[in-house]
């Protein structure tokens, strides 16, 4: 596994971890594949995918109901856990309340690191930061980030923060989802800001395309292994391929360790 710094605190987390949309139901619980759910986790964290993402929006709370069982045989500074808070719940109360849920389903006594799953112009960002601090104080939470924030929304939040930074955001970013290029992704780079790139393989599209299968095979590796190893080479970017399938997680996993050519990854760019 190749690792990354997280921001600018000089701690490494895998280049590519496990989302976790789907697992445990969408937007309510499903409790039908819980085994095999938790086996994948376990079996993704074995493989060093170590980073797994969720949010309390996943199946209602299920989702990191299902994290929390999964991770329970491991030592708990093995993994490095991600949850969101919704964006209903971003006054200061509910923020902290949220938290502390996540916790609970997490069976955990910390979260790595917090994000603000999008933001919410209803509810002053101060607000919300001013609880983020809280928790970081409190110990509850380690790192504070967002998710689905633009450039003028991450420097109104970090404007609004204290004695902490935003570590990370987490966007939609791949080889057919490219926007974060003009502007959010410099900006990251410029401000040591990880960007945590989910559906990372856009929605199970590129793991079928012609083009990165024919480039897959001059490497032995699959579309959706060329996808994400060119994914992990841009600087600051992780990603975090959602998989319910083994097979799938083991073939996310051998995505790094290698690296595509700088020829083949400018011919990739030019045709996507």
């Amino acid at each position: 596994m190749e690792y990354k710094e997280l921001g600018n605190t000089k701690i490494k987390i895998p280049a590519i971890g496990m989302g976790t949309w789907g697992i445990g139901g969408g937007m309510s619980p499903d409790y039908s594949s819980d085994d095999e759910s938790i086996e994948v986790l376990r079996k993704g964290i074995e493989l060093g995918m170590t980073l797994i993402d969720t949010a309390e929006m996943y199946g209602k709370g299920h989702s990191e109901e299902l994290v929390g069982e999964a991770i329970r045989i491991f030592p708990r500074e093995k993994v490095f856990i991600v949850t969101k808070v919704l964006p209903e719940n971003l006054r200061f109360k509910d923020l902290i309340n949220a938290a502390y849920r996540s916790l609970k389903r997490l069976k955990t006594d910390y979260i790595d690191v917090y994000l603000i799953h999008a933001p919410n112009p209803l509810i002053p960002i101060k607000e919300s930061m001013q609880a983020m601090e809280k928790l970081v104080d409190e110990g509850v939470v380690r790192y504070i980030g967002v998710s689905n924030f633009n450039v003028y929304e991450m420097e109104e939040a970090r404007k609004n923060l204290k004695n902490n930074d935003i570590v990370v955001n987490q966007v939609e970013y791949s080889l057919i989802h490219r926007r974060i290029e003009r502007d959010i992704l410099p900006y990251c780079i410029k401000n040591k800001i990880t960007v945590m790139a989910y559906c990372p393989l856009g929605r199970g599209v590129l793991a079928k395309n012609h083009l990165l299968r024919e480039i897959g095979l001059k490497y032995n590796k699959t579309a959706a292994q060329v996808a994400l190893n060119w994914l992990i080479q841009k600087e600051r970017v992780v990603a975090i391929p959602k998989s319910s399938k083994i097979k799938h997680i083991i073939e996310n996993a051998h995505s790094t360790g290698w690296r595509l050519s700088p020829e083949d990854v400018k011919f990739i760019e030019e045709n996507f």
